[in-house]
């Protein structure tokens, strides 16, 4: 539930850069990124920097809607999933009540489509919700997904099978995109091997498409590294995305085959960790484990906590952060990058680095303090919000300006197929 709220590091170019205009394709203009495209199709886009460009949308001053504290709102304890639905409306899964909640297109009102149980429509452990239309809905729930609609169950489907994969996203129809979710810290390689696959609701069968640098090895001797790179997958508009923490670099691959289709790269340097943040560290260890225990710890417990998990941050000292947190892909294909913030969340305003979905580098947009991303789509932001006396709010927010609802302000070479919005998919 924590996002960074620093910025990530800015580098001046070392030649001049346009987010647009024109230049060809072997990177000759000098002016522009370069971008190759080699033999087998693979477009490289590289920056010789980091583009300090803003994003040509934003956040809208105040959001569409807000539930959460008001007169009759619905209570949340802890908001883990959520999806947009076309008109505005909002289905969210709160892990601690168990259920699953509708708001209506202004927010004002909310309906509890699905409860803990064990029947066919109930629920347990929602870790994943994908809007497929008006009023129809999937929802990953423990070894199923179910399929909602018109608030009633349409259909179920066991994925017993997918044991150690999470769901990311929506591949072409009755194609669901998974990834590692489960890791172990006996392994010998310098990276454990985590795996992309595709599986079929139709017939059952779980193809792993490939595999990708998942998490490091910790060092011998070191019980446990609190700022360690990790992989991190995520699917943007039906295909996957790939990037490592400790390196400027997103990359595409088709759900297909895992073909790689593009690739984004910049220059960026790791931020190292210093003993002048640790102040700042341990207080937002501390506010996190209170919002964990809901006020119900006392102070000492937090503090002891609180001490118990600065041991590992002292440890590490002068070693290098990671650039980002995990990547977040919409609808639209653009990917987002929270820059990495040791310790949690904090009052701060979290910065996004939005890179669309050919390889144009959109900009950076700033989002409402403590807040985090849930979606993404037709122009609107659905999140989670704490406010000020830590209670969660779902908030959903207009992006304004300059084509919020694509990848940016110029026209953009589209990628090869399997790029389809995973939001309006049909799953059969």
């Amino acid at each position: 539930m924590r996002k960074g709220h620093g910025l990530i590091q800015m580098l001046v170019l070392v030649v001049g850069f346009s987010g647009c205009g024109g230049g060809s394709e072997d990177g000759e203009t000098a002016s522009i990124p370069v971008q190759i495209k080699d033999s087998a199709g693979v477009r490289i886009v590289e920056h010789a920097g980091m583009p300090d460009t803003t994003a040509p949308f934003r956040f809208a001053a105040e959001p569409r809607y807000r539930h959460g504290t008001g007169p009759g709102d619905y209570a949340f304890q802890r908001i883990n999933a959520g999806s947009l639905f076309p008109n505005g409306s909002a289905i969210v899964s709160d892990l601690f009540n168990q259920e699953l909640i509708v708001l209506s297109a202004n927010g004002s009102s909310h309906e509890v489509l699905a409860r803990r149980g064990e029947g066919p429509g109930d629920i347990s452990y929602v870790e994943a919700t994908y809007a497929l239309g008006p009023e129809r809905l999937l929802a990953v729930d423990g070894h199923r997904v179910i399929i909602f609609a018109g608030g009633s169950v349409e259909r179920a489907v066991d994925i017993r099978n997918t044991s150690g994969l999470g769901m990311k996203g929506i591949g072409s129809p009755g194609q669901l995109l998974m990834a590692t979710n489960s890791f172990t810290s006996d392994f010998e390689a310098a990276w454990l091997a985590g795996h992309m696959a595709r599986f079929d609701m139709e017939t059952g069968a779980l193809d792993t498409i490939t595999s990708y640098d998942s998490r490091p090895r910790t060092p011998p001797g070191q019980q446990r590294n609190p700022i360690l790179a990790w992989g991190w997958a995520a699917v943007a508009a039906g295909q996957f995305v790939y990037a490592r923490s400790d390196l400027p670099q997103v990359t595409w691959r088709r759900p297909e085959d895992g073909t790689v289709t593009q690739i984004v790269r910049w220059q960026a340097e790791a931020t190292p960790l210093t003993e002048e943040s640790f102040e700042d560290i341990e207080a937002k260890l501390w506010a996190g484990h209170l919002i964990d225990h809901r006020g119900d710890a006392s102070e000492a417990h937090l503090d002891e906590w609180t001490e118990g998990e600065m041991v590992f941050y002292r440890a590490v000292i002068g070693e290098p952060m990671p650039l980002f947190t995990a990547p977040f892909g919409d609808p639209e294909g653009r990917v987002w990058l929270a820059p990495y913030d040791p310790g949690g969340v904090g009052d701060e305003v979290p910065q996004y680095t939005v890179i669309s979905g050919d390889g144009e580098w959109v900009g950076t947009v700033k989002a409402p303090p403590r807040f985090r991303i849930l979606d993404v789509a037709d122009g609107l932001v659905l999140g989670v919000q704490l406010d000020a006396m830590d209670v969660e709010n779902v908030v959903v927010y207009e992006l304004v300006g300059g084509d919020a609802g694509g990848g940016g302000p110029c026209e953009h070479r589209a990628l090869p197929p399997a790029r389809q919005d995973s939001k309006s998919l049909a799953v059969r």
